[in-house]
């Protein structure tokens, strides 16, 4: 799409690949967001105000934080410089922090790729250890179950 000074709603949407409710619930919880509408009422948005919706989709979708950690990481990557009051992108990454609350599924990801080696070997002599404990109990219940199988076939044999 060639570069222009504003965007329309649905352009802004095709754009960032986002849908047009999204972006609209977007305005009312991001400040950075305000809605700016055109004198028909059209909701428009400058190219900087892409580059900050384009970096909330990526806090929330990609890095997996919620929306009030989305909002704390954009004011201080405003407060900092990273990501310019004026919604340019950021001309360098982003410092690495831990999303506010990120979905089960990513802090797994994230715990696993950030844990030194010597804590994973840990944590996974921990697990093997508990998996022998359960096969273990496993074997002593089924041994059980085999007794009192064998036992209710001998009382009904009698």
């Amino acid at each position: 799409m060639p570069k222009k000074s504003q965007y329309k709603i649905g352009e802004a949407c095709r754009e960032l690949d986002i849908q047009p409710y999204v972006l609209r619930y977007w305005e009312t919880e991001f400040v950075q967001l305000r809605e700016g509408a055109s004198g028909g009422g059209q909701r428009t948005y400058s190219a900087e105000e892409l580059g900050i919706i384009r970096r909330i989709k990526e806090l929330l979708y990609e890095e997996g934080y919620t929306i009030a950690g989305a909002k704390k990481k954009l004011d201080s990557e405003v407060a900092d410089g990273v990501l310019a009051a004026s919604g340019e992108e950021p001309s360098e990454a982003p410092p690495e922090a831990e999303p506010a609350k990120p979905k089960a599924k990513k802090k797994a990801k994230k715990v696993a790729a950030a844990s030194p080696p010597a804590e994973t070997e840990a944590r996974d002599d921990s697990v093997a250890q508990r998996l022998e404990l359960l096969r273990s109990d496993l074997e002593v219940l089924r041994d059980e179950a085999r007794a009192v199988a064998s036992e209710l076939r001998g009382e009904s044999e009698a």
